[in-house]
């Protein structure tokens, strides 16, 4: 099992995405009370370590495009990032 150490803006946005469905870049800012660009940075960091997909896929998104897109957790790592989730 692999350990995942999420810092606390990571953290915030993966428990405000949820493990069940995805969720709207709109939707995760209103929950999280970050800024764009923060919210922005966070999900594409999330999505290059492979944590969080977008729909539809792209590698990075950009900041204009955010709050249309919708994120979701990517499946292979819910276990994973539930017990990181669970150690902070």
């Amino acid at each position: 099992m692999r350990h995942i150490k999420l810092s606390g803006r990571e953290a915030t946005v993966v428990r405000s995405i949820g493990f069940t469905e995805a969720m709207m870049g709109a939707e995760i800012q209103d929950c999280t009370h970050m800024d764009v660009d923060d919210v922005t940075d966070t999900l594409n960091s999330l999505m290059s370590a492979g944590y969080v997909e977008s729909i539809p896929f792209c590698e990075e998104v950009q900041i204009a495009e955010m709050p249309v897109t919708a994120f979701e957790i990517n499946p292979a790592y819910v276990g994973e990032l539930k017990q990181a989730l669970y150690r902070r």
